[in-house]
């Protein structure tokens, strides 16, 4: 559904101006015009960004219903589907084992 199909004379969407930006400014490192191992690397891994603390906020946010920054057993139960989903719990893997904590 995003895809653009360049009509002679017709300007270029907003998106597609950004993306292009995007591209240059931060994608393409080495400024030849295109993406090498390296750089698509950086781009889906890059190493000032951790991936699973990200999750693991993103969870605690929309989970803690009293806002006081700890899940209680019940917060977990009740949003359940969030965490089945995550990749933080291995897609629910890590929920059908047997935890102490849980």
């Amino acid at each position: 559904a995003d895809m653009f199909a360049n009509e002679e004379g017709g300007p270029e969407p907003d998106w597609v101006i950004t993306e292009r930006e995007q591209f240059s400014d931060f994608r393409d490192l080495n400024k030849d015009g295109k993406m090498d191992k390296e750089e698509i690397q950086h781009w889906i891994l890059p190493q000032d960004y951790d991936h699973a603390l990200a999750e693991a906020r993103h969870l605690v946010y929309e989970s803690d219903v009293n806002k006081d920054q700890k899940l209680t057993k019940e917060e977990v139960l009740d949003n359940w589907n969030m965490f089945v989903g995550s990749q933080a719990t291995n897609y629910g893997e890590d929920l059908t084992r047997n935890h102490d904590e849980l």
